[in-house]
């Protein structure tokens, strides 16, 4: 394959059955979560950061470490508590003595070092802890007393919390949120699926992985993300959505931006279109439509949309603003005849 060529058929099918076995292999280790599964593995194919929310007990950290089991990546966890430190994430420079006897400072690596970084129940850590991350999501580095140091590549930060109003959490910053590609709402699942898991999971143990995907073939992975082909249309499609939410632009709806404070920043635009081109790949398209588009809206911005007082009282929330946006915002961008649709794209197209 090179770089910037549309992919073939016969090229993109082994790679998306690939994407599709991962997939899979999420579904069997962890029960009657498909939708969450989809958008993480969207999420790594974006090389993105991705934050899961959701009660206790359904499964967040399951899923991380199930995931991380399934990718041959380097995998560390922080437990998030209300004492921790930056430098417990960071690392931090300690005084030593020297095999000839002088003292020098050492730097020693915080658990940030590694490919995939499970910040766990981050919401109970302080906003100043919390915050230390901000260098090491956006830059993929870490700067200590004056020194950059770069972290391992691909670097992710899936990090999980609990709702805010659970008693001992913390506000995540607007900053911080920014810089996770997607924030996924994990939900409980139905009286089947967790008749299963009784069934099949005593004491809830996730079963071992069955494959492992190798460095190789995570590379190509992400190589075929580098060609999957972005049309203007759809490109455009992007930008008005982003617009149409945020106060203050020529492209604002006013039925929206009524209840939005501050819109998405142009980083939103920039995980839509990663992310569209992983759903597109993922259901085996060498191009991007309209409907991996709005596949991937509302994990993108609901996180990004700061709401106002009208929003809290009106009890709207972020993700009825995204569905109000997918439906008033035309894909095309131009008027059609009442009756007519736009093609989308489909899994066999």
């Amino acid at each position: 394959m090179k770089p910037n060529e549309l992919l073939t058929p016969e090229e993109l099918k082994p790679i998306s059955e690939r994407a599709a076995r991962i997939l899979d292999e999420l579904d069997r280790l962890l029960l009657g979560q498909h939708e969450a599964h989809r958008l993480l593995l969207i999420g790594i194919l974006s090389r993105g950061h991705v934050l899961l929310e959701g009660l206790p007990g359904v499964g967040k950290t399951a899923l991380v470490k199930a995931l991380g089991a399934l990718l041959s990546l380097d995998f560390k966890r922080i437990q998030f508590t209300p004492d921790l430190l930056p430098s417990d994430i960071l690392g931090c420079n300690i005084l030593q003595s020297t095999p000839d006897g002088e003292k020098k400072m050492f730097f020693q690596p915080g658990a940030i070092f590694t490919n995939i970084l499970l910040a766990d129940e981050i919401n109970r850590a302080s906003p100043k802890t919390q915050s230390a991350m901000l260098e090491a999501m956006q830059e993929h580095a870490v700067t200590l007393l004056g020194e950059t140091r770069p972290l391992p590549e691909p670097f992710f930060v899936l990090a999980s919390q609990n709702p805010i109003e659970l008693e001992g959490t913390y506000p995540i910053p607007e900053a911080q949120l920014d810089r996770f590609l997607f924030k996924v709402a994990i939900k409980s699942v139905n009286s089947d699926v967790l008749a299963r898991i009784i069934a099949d999971r005593r004491r809830g143990e996730t079963p071992p992985v069955s494959f492992v995907v190798n460095r190789t073939e995570l590379s190509e992975l992400f190589g075929a993300m580098e060609q999957i082909y972005l049309s203007a249309p759809v490109a455009d499609y992007m930008a008005r959505l982003v617009a149409a939410a945020h106060p203050g632009t020529a492209e604002s709806l006013p039925e929206i931006t009524q209840f939005v404070a501050f819109g998405a920043s142009p980083r939103a635009a920039i995980a839509l279109s990663e992310s569209a081109r992983a759903a597109a790949l993922l259901a085996g398209r060498p191009t991007v439509g309209f409907e991996d588009v709005k596949s991937v809206a509302p994990a993108v911005l609901n996180h990004r949309l700061i709401l106002n007082y009208q929003a809290r009282l009106e009890k709207i929330s972020s993700f009825d603003l995204v569905d109000m946006l997918l439906s008033k915002v035309d894909p095309a961008g131009v008027e059609l005849p009442k009756g007519v649709k736009i093609f989308a794209g489909s899994k066999n197209s």
